[in-house]
């Protein structure tokens, strides 16, 4: 096995990202689990694999399409599906009623961030990506929400609603018009 081989389905540069994906869905297990720390350390590396990648694929020539959807897939485990998690089982949910409000916002979060990822590969699948991401990126997006996670551990912002609408807002922004500079 070749790890630096662009045609094998697990090159270096891949396996970091089987990695991100490994990461995040152990981060889901410590979510539900209640240890929110160990689960934010491992998305922050997670966050680490996710730029690794990629400076592996450019630097090894290993950028491949396999490569390209492995990614979104790794970003929507670890950045949209994870995040959600975390913010969703920190709020404190005192009936049904708002039980099911706060898991209707959070399916229209991942919603969102889902067709974020796919409007963003077929974009790039036809060269129209530019120097500007269109909407907010989904590691922007998780950032976002664990901002929000600690505004609301912290009692900084500690309505519940207000946590619910903000993460609506983010939601749409992933899909909105917005520029955001391409790194």
């Amino acid at each position: 096995m070749n790890l630096f081989d662009k045609d094998n389905r697990f090159n270096l540069a891949n396996i970091v990202t089987f990695s991100n994906i490994s990461l995040g869905i152990v981060a889901m297990y410590f979510i539900q689990e209640g240890n929110f720390t160990i689960a934010i350390i491992l998305a922050w590396i997670a966050g680490a694999f996710d730029i690794l990648d990629g400076k592996i694929a450019r630097k090894y020539n290993l950028s491949c399409e396999f490569g390209v959807q492995l990614d979104s897939f790794a970003d929507f485990i670890s950045f949209v599906v994870m995040p959600s998690f975390l913010l969703f089982y920190a709020l404190d949910k005192h009936n049904n009623l708002e039980l099911l409000i706060a898991g209707a916002v959070f399916i229209y979060y991942i919603i969102s961030g889902l067709r974020r990822l796919i409007e963003f590969n077929l974009k790039s699948e036809a060269g129209t990506v530019t120097k500007y991401f269109e909407g907010v990126p989904t590691p922007l997006g998780a950032i976002l929400l664990w901002v929000l996670y600690l505004l609301y551990s912290y009692d900084i912002v500690s309505n519940f609603y207000m946590i619910l609408l903000l993460v609506v807002a983010i939601a749409y922004l992933l899909n909105s018009k917005v520029k955001i500079p391409h790194p």
